[in-house]
């Protein structure tokens, strides 16, 4: 973990990327230190976890989860009858879950260094949990996202590729149908693959989404604000930062301020999580 030490940040913008989802209105928000994971929690963390627990994740229980259609094999693929309507290439997969993050016929053996996948908001709660930890509200993770850079898009400045280097995990190329891999990576990319930003925190954007304690609204208030933690109440949670499978042309979603939602008991093939504290750990 890494100290972000308090201040005070503009959260949201003026120029919202995707209006709908509540980026603005810009507003001044100070925020208390607080520590931080400078990645996001990984398979071989989670694993441990696990081991010592016997945590069973939500997706185990109800014994599927959502996977992007370009990453299973033609036999997983062949059995889906289902997808969803909005987005076709998410498909339901029976069997896919942390362990298994491209469905059955897939495992974590050589992956124990990326993010855990196909974790939902209570599974993220509970490791957090377990270290005496938890999920970072929306405004730190916002805060902690912009790495002390005022009103930027990214964590490292305004261009996407400063001198045509990549410094997040997306997706280059013709979305849905065509990764190019442009970034070195189709799928996740092991954690710290990319620069840190000016806190020296990794994967702030791209790789996987990460869930925050918030619940989902649209409507925020221009006021200046003190460590908000978001509604009291609702039916979806906050999550931040954009995945692998994010691009421009249909999800501009890997910018600070840019943000989305989730149900809570949520999971997918691109959804993962990092903790805050109080106090080192």
């Amino acid at each position: 973990m890494v100290l972000i030490s308090g201040g005070e940040f503009l959260m949201g913008t003026d120029n919202p990327g995707i209006p709908a989802d509540g980026e603005g209105p810009q507003r001044l928000v100070h925020v208390d230190s607080f520590y931080m994971d400078i990645q996001e929690v990984t398979n071989q963390q989670f694993e441990s976890f696990v081991s010592a627990s016997g945590y069973i994740t939500e997706a185990e229980k109800f014994g599927d989860s959502f996977v992007f259609e370009g990453l299973l094999s033609e036999s997983v693929k062949n059995q889906i009858t289902q997808a969803v309507a909005a987005a076709p290439w998410w498909l339901p997969v029976k069997g896919a879950n942390w362990r298994h993050p491209h469905g059955p016929d897939s495992d974590i053996k050589d992956r124990l260094d990326h993010p855990v996948l196909h974790v939902s908001w209570a599974d993220a709660v509970a490791y957090c949990s377990w270290l005496h930890k938890r999920l970072p509200t929306e405004a730190e993770w916002e805060y902690a996202c912009r790495g002390g850079l005022k009103d930027r898009l990214y964590p490292w400045g305004n261009k996407l590729n400063p001198k045509g280097q990549h410094y997040a995990n997306l997706w280059q190329g013709d979305f849905p149908n065509h990764n190019t891999g442009e970034d070195g990576y189709v799928k996740t990319s092991p954690v710290m693959s990319f620069p840190a930003n000016g806190y020296g925190l990794y994967d702030m954007v791209g790789n996987a989404w990460e869930w925050t304690s918030d619940w989902w609204t649209v409507h925020h208030t221009a006021d200046e604000q003190h460590n908000p933690t978001g509604p009291p109440s609702g039916k979806d949670k906050v999550k931040k930062g954009g995945s692998y499978m994010c691009h421009k042309s249909y999800c501009y979603r890997y910018r600070c301020a840019a943000r989305s939602q989730n149900t809570p008991d949520s999971s997918a093939s691109n959804l993962g999580f990092r903790c805050v504290s109080p106090e080192q750990q």
